[in-house]
């Protein structure tokens, strides 16, 4: 690749100075690895340097690989994409919207006006929402003493919505739903679902909900940005004998196997020589699904955890099955119609059909959507498209 010392001499100056305690970034064609690189440390706290085989939790890149699990259930006919998803949890039979709060604080609750579909779930129009960019939801949780999301208790998911399905755009716990449904219907335990039907055969052997021993060695350490800017390792770590596992944020990777999702996307559902989701399926999976609904500003509720997040300002955001998708070429290169995400502790990817690329950016630092970071994956990213420019070029 033509700008890999563009990238790296980035990534290594933002590392040495600090900006970001350690990163490793990989990007993909179809059928080549093109980019990867490691800088850094993986514990600021410790000596380790990064490698490209450590081990990160992926947070909300887990959305996409949930979906595409319950993809091959739609497939199958086992899921629809349409039907009221009650049919399938019955704790989503008759959704409650919050409609504020009384006098006394107490929630005031009013049955939704439609029924909640997996296409809602998928592409977060079902009205659920995470308490750290809604108000109304931190509140909620205190009064009624609901566990918060990442405790992975089943309790978590006992939420009402926050607006009648399929009429706002709103980021929440949706996905969660999506691999409560995977397990219903499938009859497995959503990591025993996902390592059957996704992990295996794309051999993704370092990405699980349970960090294994061999995972454990090349763990990344969480740091957190102080007011100052300064960075400083936390203790975190997911439960690892949850109650229920996390479809939208539960899994732990490496930069290696979550590129082999994101070509198995490029390549129509095929990776590591399995079709594990029919090109029709993938398409699809890439379309708009929320029509003239657009994502909009999130606003963060909770300041530890996410600044706000206005990714692309003035650009329609769309949303697929379940991808971020922007309508308009980005500054760094990517093409309109790309799909993307990202997870809370500043990880990110893209994917690009029309110029058959993909990259994955890996840090651990919270609050989500740290301007640093950003700094970071925007060198990444307009550096892999300057390579594959000057590449065409040259050819």
């Amino acid at each position: 690749m033509q700008d890999k010392a563009q990238i790296d001499q980035a990534l290594r100056q933002k590392a040495e100075t600090k900006e970001i305690p350690g990163v490793v970034a990989m990007a993909a064609s179809g059928n080549e690895v093109i980019y990867q690189g490691a800088f850094g440390k993986r514990d600021l706290a410790k000596d380790d340097a990064m490698t490209v085989d450590s081990v990160f939790w992926i947070a909300s890149m887990t959305k996409a690989v949930t979906a595409a699990a319950a993809m091959q259930l739609v497939e199958q006919g086992r899921l629809s994409l349409e039907g009221p998803i009650g049919k399938v949890l019955p704790d989503l039979a008759s959704p409650q919207v919050l409609e504020g709060f009384g006098a006394n604080g107490e929630p005031k609750l009013r049955p939704a006006r439609n029924p909640i579909t997996l296409r809602h779930l998928m592409t977060h129009t079902a009205g659920f929402c995470y308490d750290m960019w809604n108000g109304d939801m931190v509140k909620y949780l205190e009064k009624t003493g609901t566990p918060g999301i990442t405790t992975c208790k089943n309790a978590a998911l006992k939420t009402p919505v926050m607006t009648d399905p399929g009429t706002r755009w709103e980021y929440g716990t949706n996905i969660d739903f999506v691999g409560k449904a995977v397990e219903a219907v499938s009859g497995k335990r959503l990591d025993a679902y996902l390592r059957d039907h996704m992990f295996a055969p794309l051999g993704m052997t370092d990405t699980g909900f349970k960090i294994g021993e061999s995972q454990r060695k090349r763990l990344v350490g969480m740091h957190a940005r102080g007011e100052d800017g300064s960075l400083a390792p936390i203790p975190f770590e997911l439960e690892q004998e949850p109650e229920f596992h996390m479809g939208g944020g539960g899994l732990y990777g490496t930069a290696g196997d979550y590129i082999k999702f994101t070509r198995m996307i490029l390549n129509k559902g095929k990776g590591n020589g399995n079709q594990l989701l029919k090109p029709e399926t993938v398409a699809m999976m890439g379309q708009n699904h929320i029509g003239e609904l657009n994502m909009p500003k999130l606003t963060s509720a909770v300041a530890f955890a996410t600044n706000d997040v206005d990714l692309y300002p003035g650009m329609d955001k769309k949303w697929g099955l379940s991808f971020m998708i922007n309508t308009a070429k980005t500054p760094e290169g990517r093409s309109p119609g790309s799909l993307a995400w990202a997870g809370l502790a500043n990880t990110y990817y893209w994917i690009d059909p029309s110029r058959d690329i993909s990259g994955v950016i890996l840090m651990q630092v919270l609050p989500f959507a740290d301007p640093k970071c950003l700094g970071a994956f925007a060198a990444f990213e307009s550096g892999v498209y300057a390579g594959l420019d000057a590449g065409q070029k040259a050819a």
